[in-house]
């Protein structure tokens, strides 16, 4: 095997993928919440459900899997699973059959009062500060934008 130098050798370094630094770094930021969500009975998609619908409730299906960028398949196991814990309801529309949506109920407009903390516990672990985590963030989602199908 003959040894690769230069510039497009560098290109391929594992440490200067943009695709490797994304991966280990959400993989190390979840590991933080697990602990902290854990006690709520929350894996971390269900928190950004619940995040989601502590901010707009009732809301379809259609617009959490927008919002959170989840395909069906994958939103509805998760609905179901708050649904058996008892802090969503499934109700089809009363305007439109066709649509599900899902209402906070009250152990799920509670449960918001035990996660107010979780930003500050995961801001702790981090050790970064506000501003650096925010810089971060409009970065990260200058890179979804980007990367957004056209």
């Amino acid at each position: 095997m003959t040894e690769h130098t230069g510039e497009a050798a560098n290109l391929l370094a594992l440490e200067n993928q943009v695709c490797f630094a994304l991966a280990v770094a959400s993989r190390s930021v979840l590991a933080l919440y697990r602990p902290v969500l854990e006690p709520l009975g929350l894996t971390h998609p269900q928190y950004l459900v619940m995040l989601d619908l502590w901010q707009h409730s009732p809301r379809s299906v259609k617009k959490i899997g927008s919002a959170l960028q989840l395909e069906p398949a994958t939103l509805s196991p998760l609905l179901k699973r708050l649904e058996a814990a008892g802090y969503v309801r499934r109700e089809r529309s009363t305007v439109d059959a066709r649509v599900l949506d899902i209402t906070l109920t009250d152990a799920g407009r509670r449960l918001r009062e035990l996660a107010e903390d979780i930003p500050t516990k995961i801001i702790s672990e981090l050790g970064m500060s506000v501003d650096e985590l925010t810089r971060m963030r409009e970065t990260l989602h200058t890179v979804i934008a980007a990367a957004a199908p056209a």
